[in-house]
């Protein structure tokens, strides 16, 4: 067994990990960077870049066949092989040679094999040919393992090889029918993409679908999915599943209805990767997530940081990377024996993982959101004021698409005269969404916003549009 001793060890090399380690070495600490899979982690091979690769042929498509004129022009339906190829782009064949370029580039040293915890500060590392490796952290252990897919426990579910999020994005053969279990993004997000590549899809969610989103956003989806051929069961749970004599697996639900499909897309949650991480070396419970103050430090710990998934505060990846900027960069701090901004708002926490998270969901059509949603905000207690507005009715809109359909919904904090949330349902409203996430974290007064003023014609006009239904401000 060997010893290395840096500054720094980071358990995972996904995006998280990568900042984490970046925004360290760019302080002056030593780091070495822990990875068991491919460098580059989930977001690059297995979740936000195919997915959005198989997402972007059938959005193009749609939107081309929405406008007289470029709708004459489209003589053909989606060719699979062509949006599998701009996949495995994407992914880079799944090889992640260039993100270890990047890494020893930034100056950090990568050690592959499976790392653990054997005690403070030091990390196991079991190699691919089975050698061990003990990394001494002098200053931090950061845990950036990710999430992976939750399988529930659902009689029959594990014996007929149910497809998680890695399968259904990897895919190298599209299955004639697909049942897809869950109704959050994934799950709405694949319904779309397989619906797009030709596969009989049945959706299964136990609620409404994109249930933590405005009412609105999920009703949309739903409506738009079921238009296009798929069969949407909501409020509906998976009793059992099994493979039958032709190979298919067939779904019996609580309503008492049988499923058949090809593939069964299980999408109903996440579970942190701490499973075979080492914490009861450190008196912490294996396969938990990890609880943590806004610096990212592990609670009860002064040297253990949590960054991304893994602490289940915001399970996206801009997240994490912001979480991991504020990391990387208090850890130096506190090495070095510098100064802490962990003030609200500071440069060493994470405050934005409170009531100011954007997100977007690449379904048919688009959901854009950030913030409170009125529910939240009524949950919360604040006294606010709900703006709805018709995206149809802006000039913009009719300029982008000869039928197009939306809806936008803002809530203001009245107390305040601030924006605390909004949500963006319709075309190409993701590029809308980081005006609306400024005036959030900004806290900028509504009275202020008159003075923000949109181009015409764009979609942005319905910032005015809200102003309009709020109220001009008394002067």
């Amino acid at each position: 067994m060997s010893e290395r001793t840096y500054d720094l060890v980071v358990i995972g090399a996904g995006p998280v990990g990568e900042n984490v380690a970046d925004r360290a070495v760019q302080g002056g600490l030593s780091v070495a960077i822990v990875e068991s899979e491919l460098v580059g982690g989930e977001c690059s091979y297995w979740a936000c870049m195919p997915s959005k690769g198989l997402l972007r042929a059938g959005a193009a498509l749609r939107a081309a066949r929405a406008v007289d004129g470029a709708k004459q022009a489209v003589t053909g339906e989606i060719d699979v092989a062509g949006v599998l190829r701009r996949r495995d782009s994407l992914t880079s064949d799944w090889n992640d040679a260039s993100q270890v370029e990047w890494l020893q580039g930034a100056g950090v040293d990568l050690v592959r094999g499976h790392g653990r915890l054997s005690g403070e500060k030091r990390v196991e590392v079991t190699g691919p040919d089975g050698s061990l490796t003990t990394l001494i952290a002098r200053h931090a252990v950061a845990v950036c393992t990710g999430s992976a897919a939750l399988l529930p426990d659902i009689p029959g579910l594990a014996d007929v090889s149910p497809w998680t999020s890695r399968e259904a994005t990897a895919v190298q053969e599209v299955p004639g029918s697909l049942a897809i279990v869950g109704g959050g993004v994934v799950a709405a997000e694949m319904a779309t993409a397989f619906v797009d590549l030709g596969s009989e899809v049945t959706l299964i969610a136990r609620s409404r679908l994109l249930g933590p989103m405005e009412p609105f956003a999920g009703d949309l989806v739903a409506q738009s999915l079921t238009d296009r051929g798929a069969r949407v069961l909501l409020h509906t749970d998976l009793v059992s599943a099994q493979r039958v004599d032709d190979g298919q697996v067939e779904l019996e639900l609580s309503n008492g209805t049988r499923v058949r499909a090809d593939e069964v897309l299980v999408a109903t949650g996440r579970v942190p990767r701490t499973d075979d991480l080492g914490l009861d070396a450190v008196d912490l419970q294996p396969g938990s997530w990890l609880d943590v103050d806004d610096t990212m430090l592990v609670r009860g710990s002064d040297w253990l940081y949590a960054v991304g998934d893994v602490n289940h505060r915001a399970l996206l990846t801009h997240q994490g990377k912001y979480q991991a900027r504020a990391a990387g960069d208090v850890i130096v701090a506190r090495a070095t024996g510098g100064t802490i901004d962990d003030a609200p708002w500071g440069a060493h926490v994470a405050t934005a993982d409170h009531g100011a998270v954007p997100q977007v969901t690449f379904t048919d059509p688009e959901v854009a959101s950030t913030g409170e949603t009125e529910a939240s905000a009524r949950a919360a207690g604040r006294n606010i004021r709900v703006l709805d507005y018709d995206l149809s009715w802006i000039a913009g809109a009719s300029t982008r698409s000869d039928a197009y359909s939306g809806q936008a919904r803002a809530i203001v904090d009245e107390d305040r005269g601030v924006l605390i949330g909004a949500t963006f349902v319709g075309a190409d409203v993701g590029e809308l969404l980081q005006a609306a996430t400024i005036a959030v974290v900004g806290e900028v007064p509504l009275a202020r916003l008159w003075h923000a003023v949109p181009a015409y014609p764009t979609l942005s006009e319905v910032w005015l549009r809200f102003l309009e239904t709020y109220g001009r401000p008394n002067v």
